[in-house]
């Protein structure tokens, strides 16, 4: 099931609203599903954020409890929290994969070719002659009576990459922020048409079946 909130939401209702349908969800009161939003700018920390990586004009960061460290949300941003029951033998590794997979299959058909970079999350490109090694989508999750929660976030136009100046982005110093619309040479996607592209990849890599990642690594 996929839910589609207001065009732009408010990060601490959303919140609320993510913990609401992980209890039923959990507890098997309701179906797993999808939330997918537009958050308005916010900066949210994971639990491991550092002082030095965090907003240097005072900005205000919500503290949440997911992985990773701090990172931005706005608009122009596809951001995605599927609240799912993990099968056993599956941990929130084998899970991030399966998210990192969907991303990469939904940037392969707009001519993207997104990869994986070792010890790092998210949905990389890779460096060319001009820009570094670069993310495009971040991924920070946190499972609770073996369901999930939080998510992904894909930078899809460029009024999504302004933000990320201000901060340290999930601790990483040595490459770069992009955007869907930076990296192709005709239009933007608008955000729904990205999410109806990366519907089908969710719902299948996260049916639990036998999978071959693809992308590039290093």
């Amino acid at each position: 099931m996929r839910e589609r909130p207001p065009a732009l939401s408010e990060y601490l209702p959303t919140w609320d609203l993510q913990r609401a349908i992980h209890a039923q969800v959990a507890s098997g009161e309701a179906a797993p599903q999808v939330l997918f939003v537009q958050h308005a700018p916010v900066y949210t920390a994971g639990r491991r954020t550092a002082p030095e990586q965090r907003p240097v004009d005072g900005t205000p960061v919500v503290e949440v409890d997911r992985g990773g460290l701090i990172t931005y949300h706005g608009p122009g941003q596809l951001v995605g929290y599927p609240i799912v029951p993990l099968p056993e033998r599956v941990g929130p590794l084998a899970y991030v994969r399966r998210l990192e997979e969907a991303i990469i299959r939904t940037l392969r058909g707009y001519g993207v070719e997104g990869g994986r970079v070792a010890d790092r999350t998210g949905v990389w490109l890779p460096a060319d002659r001009d820009r570094p090694e670069r993310k495009i989508a971040a991924i920070g999750v946190r499972v609770s009576r073996r369901t999930t929660l939080h998510g992904f976030a894909l930078n899809v136009t460029a009024a999504s990459l302004g933000p990320f100046a201000g901060i340290v982005p999930c601790g990483i110093t040595d490459a770069g922020v992009t955007c869907l619309e930076a990296e192709l040479t005709g239009g933007v996607p608008a955000l729904d048409e990205v999410m109806d592209a990366l519907s089908p990849h969710l719902a299948e890599l996260l049916a639990w079946t036998p999978f071959e990642p693809s992308g590039w690594s290093r």
